[in-house]
């Protein structure tokens, strides 16, 4: 559908109200939206096995704006579908301040929505009543003041920080949203215990409106984890949140109307300092929330990850393994080995990687496959732009290639050695992309050995990451 004949039949959003309650083991959280005339959503999230202590007693009374803000942040995902002029809050208050956050938030965290949907940028009207009054966060009761809450997917990254951390001797509490059968193996292998599981449930109408044609599209997932991180970690008596966003997450994908889109904002070091603001400022303000792997480009942390063997078997980023089956994301077993995903994954591995070892978790070595051609040129800014996916930046995508490249040739230089046959991409790499960058010998050294000062790391962090960045394989 047409987003101007659905803004006009659709003209308000409207966030109606929220609930929750201790349910057996269980806190369950329930919202209700509206769109005007006739769409009511009703989504629900299960934070499963919630501590039965003072703790949890204290801070039940102070959970309600923690609840609210949970319910703006799953707004974005049911206002898509129409783009309502007008997004209106019935269910809380919010300042003047806090409305141009909001706002903000919607205009870069939906960019590739509106850039897909060839929509102009169309910030809604938030109206909402003005707290008059200074608001500050609430100081919550923190049953462990050490701990450390560290949000799991089922890519390499977290398994860097969870590993890096336990090092550190620190209390860790690793946490999963709807966790996929990587993350829950990341988990075992980790060795965390009583991992925190949290359980959300899109409503079955959204999905309907879906195949029936309404918006649909791109939503700042990592936004929304921000804030569900917060209320996680404020039951559970944690006071640190680390996350494992990296530098790479600062480099956009493409210009739409004078304005960068990228499919990582919500992970980026913008974002982070934006929500650090808010969050001490609305959310709980003696709660740290920052990115541990913030200083480093995702090569490094791959070259980190391939220090860690055993969750070869079990880490899986690939979006296109998660296939959608009635409008429900399930997991397959593997890597789908065709997407841009699975490429850079692959790429920034191999220079530091045996290569059986790899074969092992794709079934097939994906420098072979001469249809990811474009999809190279693509992750290495050689064409259009760069894929809407979690990758690294267009150089050291360049980089990864280059040593990837460049393992294959010194192997030939090796007395009595067999000569290695360069792989099809590779070799498309070597005549079409190496002539026009001559300095990737010298940038590859630079983007191994980088840091990036723009971090928020705690005290002490920074010295610990610099150490393992500095070990050698």
């Amino acid at each position: 559908m047409k987003y101007e004949e659905l803004r006009k039949k659709y003209p308000k959003f409207i966030y109606q109200k929220y609930s929750y309650q201790v349910s057996g083991n269980n806190l369950e959280i329930f919202f209700d939206f509206r769109i005007e005339p006739n769409i009511r959503f009703k989504p629900k999230v299960v934070i499963e096995n919630v501590p039965k202590n003072k703790c949890l007693r204290w801070n039940l009374k102070h959970l309600g704006n923690l609840v609210f803000h949970l319910g703006l942040m799953e707004i974005p995902s049911y206002w898509k579908a129409t783009c309502s002029p007008e997004i209106i809050i019935k269910a809380g208050s919010l300042n003047r301040e806090q409305i141009r956050w909001w706002k903000d938030l919607i205009m870069n965290g939906m960019g590739q929505f509106f850039y897909e949907n060839k929509i102009p940028f169309q910030s809604p009207k938030i109206i909402s009543p003005v707290r008059i009054n200074k608001y500050t966060g609430v100081e919550l009761f923190i049953q462990k003041e050490g701990g450390y809450l560290v949000p799991v997917g089922g890519g390499k990254d977290s398994v860097v920080t969870l590993e890096i951390l336990k090092k550190t001797k620190k209390e860790l509490s690793s946490f999963s949203l709807n966790p996929t059968r990587a993350a829950q193996k990341i988990m075992a292998v980790a060795g965390c215990k009583n991992p925190i599981i949290v359980r959300r449930k899109i409503d079955e109408k959204l999905l309907e409106l879906n195949r029936q044609g309404f918006l649909n599209g791109h939503t700042p997932f990592s936004a929304y984890l921000a804030f569900l991180s917060v209320l996680v970690a404020v039951i559970f008596g944690q006071k640190y949140i680390a996350f494992s966003n990296e530098r790479s997450s600062n480099e956009g994908n493409v210009e739409y109307l004078g304005k960068t889109i990228n499919h990582q904002w919500s992970k980026s070091f913008e974002f982070e300092q934006k929500f650090r603001k808010y969050s001490k400022k609305y959310l709980a303000k003696n709660i740290e929330y920052f990115s541990f792997l913030r200083p480093l480009y995702e090569i490094q942390i791959a070259k980190l990850f391939s220090k860690f063997p055993k969750y070869f078997p079990a880490f899986l980023s690939c979006n296109v393994a998660y296939q959608t089956a009635s409008g429900t994301k399930k997991p397959t077993k593997k890597w789908c080995g065709n997407c841009p995903k699975c490429l850079f994954v692959f790429a920034t591995l191999y220079p530091f990687t045996d290569e059986k070892k790899l074969i092992k978790v794709w079934g097939k070595n994906l420098f072979e496959n001469k249809e990811l051609s474009p999809t190279m040129q693509e992750l290495m800014g050689e064409r259009k732009f760069k894929p809407f996916e979690c990758v690294g930046t267009k150089k050291e995508s360049r980089v990864a290639f280059y040593l990837s490249w460049g393992k294959l040739k010194n192997l030939n230089f090796y007395p009595g050695r067999e000569k290695v046959k360069l792989l099809y991409l590779l070799k498309y790499f070597e005549k079409k992309i190496l002539p026009k960058y001559p300095n990737l010998e010298k940038d590859s050294k630079k983007i191994l050995n980088s840091w990036n000062n723009q971090h928020n790391l705690l005290k002490g962090f920074e010295k610990i990451l610099k150490k393992e960045l500095s070990k050698k394989s």
